[in-house]
């Protein structure tokens, strides 16, 4: 009888004890679920980061090899207007550089006639080959530079 009620003592305190491990309030959870968004979030910036440094570095090799090189340059307007130039108007304007790359909208940095000539000339020369994505790596090259 001893060794009955010391066996159903001892299965009561281990169904309290494993209760307790199931037993958690309603803010213990909430924090579990930040730290795992937390953790989510942290891992997709890490992924964009360094999508991002690809693209900037494709969209670096692009721009020299399609000779936007010899043209454009970071600070300096050579030819064409600088990066920064570009940048800043291209921003102001909410304009998309893609899209004139790919002659799908005007000149909005240099509108001079002739330098809109060369440009298109160089586009459809140099440019018109390229895949969206290899397009995409040369906007964030250029959108790179401060």
């Amino acid at each position: 009888m001893k060794k009955s009620i010391l066996l159903l003592g001892l299965t009561a305190l281990v169904f309290m004890s494993c209760g307790d491990d199931k037993k958690t309030t309603k803010k213990e959870t909430e924090t579990k679920v930040e730290v795992k968004e937390e953790v989510k979030a942290e891992a997709v910036k890490e992924e964009v980061a360094e999508a991002t440094t690809g693209n900037v570095e494709l969209g670096k090799k692009l721009f020299t090899e399609k000779t936007c090189a010899t043209c454009h340059q970071a600070d300096a307007k050579v030819i064409g207007p600088s990066i920064k130039d570009i940048n800043k108007i291209y921003t102001e304007k909410s304009a998309d550089i893609v899209k004139f790359l790919k002659g799908e909208s005007e000149a909005i940095v240099d509108t001079d006639p002739g330098q809109v000539a060369i440009m298109k000339a160089n586009l459809d020369g140099f440019v018109k080959n390229l895949s969206d994505d290899e397009l995409a790596a040369i906007s964030a090259y250029m959108k790179s530079v401060k």
